[in-house]
């Protein structure tokens, strides 16, 4: 048994709620736009925990936590994304929704579909799967390993694609003790069907949002592909190789004795988080109102939704919350009257675009930031200095907030911290509804000088 192997009960089918990855910002999304996170709002992430503990016993302690808490590998086959479909879809219990947005996981779809009262229904589900005799380092081992999972997996899902991430960078030593898979819907589930037909009011429609990122990856089949590292960290893909001190210390840290670079001629391709492009084709098959918005940097988005909330509520727009990663909450940004920024990881070049952002927009009387820790330092994260910057942009001066400051860089919190933070705020007579006409063409005003797509 090595380092980061544990044993694992065999199951069954595997209920929906265990089998969607609880560390995902797709279940931040949904559990914040559907209002019904729970207690599970108040999990802190693994990177999150043993930050006391000296770095190799820890890395130990978390690796074994991943592998507890991960879906067991003997268990994949089971998975069924049909019936995690029908949980999903579970989360929304009004009879009527003026509108459904789908696609890509984004801080800022989840405070636009609050605004127009509509549903988010996230396009892929992410899967973490115990990984046995696993290495953070060894990912040609991760990539055989996953084949396996996929074709297993596939085998009873046709419906989905399967996009596996090796990201030692983001996920440190969970990487080693676990594989993180994205199932990527390119047909319909019936449990999204039957809602986009009956859920949606007359006269509304369907808004797909997706992220157009490419990444160096690898085509194993026709239903399973493979890339080392992720654009959501902030890095480009050169960036995960040994050659890079900054990477070969994180693995130094990690005990991956070797590592393989990447094969630079690896073709690009849109990264986990797009999805697959066929399903804009078949939300137009359902006879219902469809419309897309098509980014190729998250930053574009969030300026974007953020302008178009400050326009929709100007006697409110005094006052902004800069997000980022997994903290965030729209339903209480919008009861403060807050206009919400959302910065996807706490890179440099994340923070460095809010900071373009503020500098460009009328000034706020109170700028509130909330660091992301991302769980590891080094070059090219953000540091508080940046974060204060930020906070430094309004009128009134406020501090960046002590609890997460206390754990940045290197300790994640939980998502229930950016509430309480946002509660603060007090509350303000809430706006009235949205419609999705006003939505579009304020962001086709705004986002096409930037590259924003709106059809």
């Amino acid at each position: 048994m090595t380092t980061y192997e544990t044993v694992s009960a065999t199951q069954g089918d595997l209920p929906a709620e265990q089998a969607f990855c609880a560390e995902s910002l797709s279940r931040t999304l949904l559990d914040g736009v559907s209002g019904a996170p729970g207690d599970w709002a108040g999990r802190v992430p693994l990177l999150g925990r043993h930050g006391q503990m000296p770095s190799e016993r820890r890395n130990f302690e978390l690796a074994q936590e991943a592998y507890a808490e991960a879906v067991p590998h003997e268990a994949a086959a089971g998975l069924d994304v049909e019936a995690i479909a029908e949980w999903i879809v579970g989360h929304y219990p009004a009879s009527l929704y003026p509108s459904v947005l789908l696609g890509s996981p984004h801080g800022a779809a989840a405070h636009l579909a609050v605004a127009l009262g509509a549903a988010w229904l996230p396009t892929s589900i992410p899967v973490t799967i115990t990984w046995p005799g696993g290495s953070a380092g060894n990912w040609p081992g991760a990539l055989a390993f996953g084949a396996g999972l996929a074709a297993s997996i596939n085998d009873r899902n046709p419906d989905v694609t399967v996009r596996q991430v090796h990201d030692p960078m983001a996920d440190g030593p969970l990487c080693g003790a676990t594989v993180k898979l994205h199932l990527r819907w390119h047909k319909l589930p019936a449990a999204y069907e039957k809602f986009l037909r009956t859920r949606i009011a007359p006269g509304g429609g369907t808004l797909l949002l997706r992220d157009l990122r490419a990444w160096p990856v690898v085509s194993v089949t026709r239903r399973y592909a493979f890339q080392v590292g992720s654009p959501v960290s902030g890095v480009k893909p050169e960036a995960y190789r040994a050659d890079n001190w900054e990477f070969r210390h994180m693995l130094d840290e990690l005990g991956a004795l070797t590592w393989v670079a990447p094969d630079p001629a690896t073709p690009p391709r849109y990264a986990e988080r797009s999805g697959e492009p066929a399903l804009g084709v078949e939300l137009n098959r359902l006879g219902r109102t469809s419309h897309r918005v098509l980014y190729s940097r998250p930053d574009m988005l969030s300026a974007c939704v953020a302008d178009l909330l400050r326009q929709w509520r100007p006697r409110d727009g005094n006052r902004c919350v800069v997000e980022c990663g997994r903290l965030l909450d729209p339903w209480q940004a919008r009861a403060g009257g807050l206009i919400p920024y959302w910065c996807e990881s706490a890179s440099s070049a994340a923070v460095e675009a809010a900071e373009w952002w503020l500098a460009g927009c009328a000034p706020f009387d109170r700028v509130t930031v909330l660091p992301g820790p991302p769980g590891y330092d080094g070059d090219r994260v953000a540091s508080l200095g940046q974060w204060r910057s930020l906070a430094s942009c309004g009128r009134e001066r406020v501090p960046v907030d002590r609890v997460a400051a206390s754990r940045y860089p290197t300790l994640p919190m939980a998502t229930r911290h950016a509430t309480r933070v946002l509660a603060e705020a007090g509350e303000r007579p809430e706006p009235p509804t949205m419609t999705m006409p006003y939505a579009l063409s304020r962001l086709q005003l705004s986002g096409s000088p930037l590259g924003l797509l709106v059809s």
